[in-house]
């Protein structure tokens, strides 16, 4: 498939961003005094909206303000830039420009961290934009960012590219689903932090392992 626009998610995909959320989820959980979530479960806090997985572990909707603040707190005191590149995902970016692709980040990290992150960590260049959520709750959900990163994009001059020839890519369920709103279709990569089964329940277009692979379907080069 010749897509011409990508949709990079950020955690999990690009980056192994998994040290530095959960020490400060953990920071927000000691804080609020409520019991720690398992290891397993505080994995699970890498890519999705932070509010959706504090709820789906112990904490109550009233208590979601001040949990999100201690959040932030420890997040931009230490965990921000506490996370690494992926190997193999700058050849990918460089692969994709060489193909003449349109790149974007559409993550559901809040966007004012996302930008410093990929600023700090020299990906800013390869991006035509880099979207995210907002810190409020107006754009919390991956399907209200991508809806964000298409209003902005159809005022570039290049304009906006019809749905069939955009693609996601992420590593989780709501990156699927979120695209799939909009008619997108999603590519899974399996070096990030989905759940066993996530895959198959979702059922993204395609599904692949490493980067090199990501950017032989994308390039269409061949693996």
């Amino acid at each position: 498939m010749n897509w011409e626009l990508v949709l990079l998610d950020l955690d999990g995909t690009l980056m192994d961003s998994a040290p530095g959320i959960i020490a400060s989820v953990r920071h927000a959980y000691t804080v609020m005094e409520l019991e720690m979530p398992t290891e397993q479960e505080l994995l699970s806090f890498v890519g999705p909206p932070m509010t959706v997985s504090a709820v789906r572990h112990g904490v109550r909707p009233e208590q979601l303000d001040d949990f999100t603040a201690a959040y932030r707190q420890a997040f931009v005191a230490e965990g921000m830039f506490n996370n690494s590149v992926f190997d193999g995902i700058f050849d990918l970016l460089k692969d994709l420009k060489q193909a003449c692709k349109r790149v974007v980040v559409a993550t559901s990290k809040p966007e004012i961290y996302a930008r410093q992150i990929c600023d700090h960590f020299e990906l800013s260049p390869h991006f035509e934009f880099v979207f995210g959520a907002a810190l409020d709750t107006s754009r919390n959900s991956k399907a209200l960012v991508i809806e964000h990163a298409l209003k902005t994009l159809a005022y570039t001059p290049a304009g906006l590219v019809t749905a069939d020839k955009m693609i996601m890519v992420g590593d989780r369920e709501h990156d699927i689903f979120g695209a799939r709103e909009h008619g997108i279709d999603t590519i899974a990569v399996t070096w990030g932090y989905a759940q066993d089964g996530e895959f198959a329940a979702a059922a993204p277009l395609h599904v692949v392992d490493t980067p090199q692979e990501l950017s032989a379907l994308l390039t269409g080069k061949g693996a």
